[in-house]
């Protein structure tokens, strides 16, 4: 059991991806007045999660300028292309001592909001649980929070390490679940069109269904 649950949270947000099935960079992409990877980044700061570190990589300078004025931390990932899990090492390593926990975030999932991430730090405090994962129907993916006793085997593991502390310690894990809805991530240009139509038509909810 986490020894302080009255300690601060931090946040990963994971925005080092090159978008090589979108074309170009997606985080850059204006959805409905500010870009993707702005949004991702202030939906973590309305949680509450201090700090907010920000693993960049690819076109890391752009999408640093966009969180510019924002009091989010940049942490450069060189290995980037190698695959994702080495940012969420980068930025379980960069989280400070003061954290008492971290939650990994998806920059290209515009969906998952302030409320959501802040009800997982909710759970974790009210809980004491070393693990709080988000369902959505079936299918479990971010926003996911980590225990700091979990950090040890997060920066160990090699590809696809988050899965796999998740895997691992399942049995342990509270589950948010969220509308089926909300799991929609950034991948192909059809993509963006659909969620943008859809946060412009007020077609999505947060509102977690247990």
């Amino acid at each position: 059991m986490p020894a302080d649950h009255s300690r601060s949270v931090a946040g990963v947000l994971l925005a080092a991806g090159a978008s090589t099935r979108m074309g170009k960079n997606k985080l850059l992409f204006d959805l409905n007045g500010e870009t993707v990877v702005r949004r991702a980044a202030r939906a973590c700061l309305a949680a509450g999660l201090d700090p907010v570190l920000a693993i960049v990589g690819h076109e890391g300078d752009r999408v640093s300028a966009e969180l510019s004025d924002l009091p989010v931390r940049i942490v450069a990932n060189p290995d980037f292309a190698v695959g994702i899990h080495t940012s969420l090492r980068a930025g379980i390593a960069a989280a400070p001592e003061s954290a008492a926990a971290a939650v990994a975030v998806l920059a290209d999932m515009p969906l998952v909001t302030g409320p959501m991430i802040a009800a997982l730090i909710s759970r974790y405090r009210d809980a004491g649980a070393r693990l709080v994962i988000s369902e959505y129907g079936h299918v479990s993916a971010p926003p996911t929070l980590y225990d700091r006793s979990l950090f040890p085997e997060l920066v160990a593991a090699d590809r696809g390490c988050g899965k796999k502390v998740v895997r691992r310690h399942r049995a342990e894990a509270i589950a948010v679940s969220w509308p089926v809805d909300l799991l929609a991530d950034l991948d192909v240009p059809e993509d963006f069109e659909r969620i943008r139509q859809g946060l412009a038509g007020g077609k999505t909810s947060c509102a977690a269904t247990s």
